[in-house]
């Protein structure tokens, strides 16, 4: 089979030729019709995250080897399957769950292998999807489409599930005014999910009026495009005055962290999600005296996953996956991903 692997960090990805996994017990093999193109991605092919303050995290500190295969929204065909699989058959259409954990820890018994103590997330600690076959370590992470589009499909495993665990528990509070900071292919997919299960008045922010204006599209009832000086003043105003009551960060940078602070009401929800990097001064009295909520959202369990599937089923949701390339293109698409020429969603077909 032919993969694209990271060799090392910054390193244009490297097209090797390897035998094709026999599946064995509970495995299966996955015949890869589309794999998402994410920014874990470009982390992972940076080499880390930047903490702010000329500090840099390792994948390779939080166990990360290379060379590594990445690809985690990974939708295909089942090729073949182990003499232990039950419940899926050759041919049938399937999303992978890819955050794959220990088993043995506190997350992992309550059914959250996404927030594993060790995790064994594919296309991140073990090979992933930028391949013509992807080897499941068990059927118990496979979800069948039935009908979903396959390539809208893949932003399913990581963004769009995501974007689902951000809104969920950015709904906690029931909001009567809810903020996405960030129109990309997660806060489109927020957009859209705060939307579907929730009451509240959304309110898009971005830089770009292309994609706001796609965000409208969406479902926002409000745009705001956060370079205007007045911007925070305007989303008060829409809020009557008070802010808003939960606010969904989907960028996590500096400044939008800023402007996240400056429109939270009393007794807000921000939830922040995006994995830009760098850091803020925060006022401490502010937080309880406000009475605030500040949570982080990574991704969703393999319940969540299910869930957002019978979304997409019902045409709720609409991914936008705006390029498509081949495996030989993979360095492209994360150059074009990392240069910020994707709107919405790209998608590798190998």
């Amino acid at each position: 089979m032919k993969s694209a692997r990271i060799t090392a960090p910054n390193e244009p990805l490297s097209i090797s030729e390897s035998e094709t996994p026999k599946p064995q017990g509970d495995q299966v093999l996955v015949k890869v019709g589309s794999v998402g193109v994410c920014h874990s991605d470009l982390h992972l092919w940076e080499g880390g995250y930047d903490l702010g303050d000329g500090q840099f995290m390792k994948v390779t500190d939080r166990g990360v080897k290379y060379p590594v295969t990445p690809g985690h929204e990974i939708v295909g065909t089942v090729e073949d399957i182990g003499n232990n699989v039950s419940g899926i058959v050759k041919g049938d259409q399937v999303l992978v769950f890819p955050w794959i954990g220990c088993g043995e820890c506190p997350a992992c018994k309550v059914g959250n292998e996404n927030l594993c103590d060790a995790p064994k997330s594919m296309g991140v600690f073990q090979d992933g999807g930028y391949s013509d076959y992807a080897l499941i370590p068990n059927f118990k992470y496979l979800a069948k489409l039935d009908g979903v589009d396959p390539d809208a499909a893949t932003s399913l495993a990581c963004s769009g599930l995501t974007a689902y665990t951000a809104i969920k528990k950015a709904n906690q509070n029931s909001p009567e005014f809810l903020v996405i900071v960030g129109a990309g292919g997660l806060g489109l997919m927020g957009v859209q999910i705060a939307n579907a299960i929730t009451d509240a008045k959304i309110i898009c922010v971005d830089i770009d009026d292309q994609k706001l204006n796609t965000a409208k599209e969406m479902g926002a009832d409000f745009v705001i495009n956060s370079k205007e000086s007045d911007a925070s003043e305007k989303i008060m105003s829409i809020c009557n005055g008070k802010g808003a009551d939960s606010v969904v960060d989907f960028v996590n940078a500096p400044p939008t962290a800023k402007l996240d602070f400056a429109v939270l009401r009393k007794r807000g929800n921000l939830v922040l999600v995006g994995l830009f990097g760098g850091s803020i001064e925060l006022s401490l009295v502010t937080i309880p005296l406000k009475s605030i909520t500040i949570q982080g959202a990574y991704t969703g369990n393999y319940d969540d996953m299910v869930e957002l599937l019978a979304l997409a089923r019902k045409g709720t949701l609409n991914p936008v996956i705006s390029k498509r390339y081949n495996l030989d293109e993979c360095n492209t698409a994360l150059e074009d991903l990392k240069a910020r020429k994707i709107l919405g969603r790209a998608v590798i077909n190998p």
